[in-house]
């Protein structure tokens, strides 16, 4: 897992985080609007998959009927188990 003065675009963090199946998957919800950033108190919608994401930053994913609310991390270094991939986010609850 990489340090915390790095990035990494926003369709490879959720590809290896397991939340998409695909990388390209990952890419078209960005793209769609289903992905929003929360980084030092200001909201953005992301549109480009090669946007960068941090450790701290608070990602809000609209999935189904409820949005995930989660908080990254680590940044993963490939795709590997469900455990490994969990322990890069934390799930906020309201």
């Amino acid at each position: 897992m990489s340090a915390h003065g790095e990035s990494m675009r926003c369709d490879v963090w959720l590809f290896r985080a397991r939340l998409y199946k695909s990388r390209g998957l990952a890419g078209q919800m960005i793209e769609k609007g289903a992905v929003r950033i929360d980084r030092n108190g200001q909201v953005t919608r992301l549109t480009k998959p090669a946007a960068p994401v941090r450790p701290g930053d608070c990602l809000v994913i609209r999935r189904d009927a409820d949005p995930l609310r989660l908080t990254v991390r680590a940044l993963p270094e490939r795709r590997g188990p469900a455990p490994e991939a969990q322990s890069c986010y934390s799930l906020e609850t309201e």
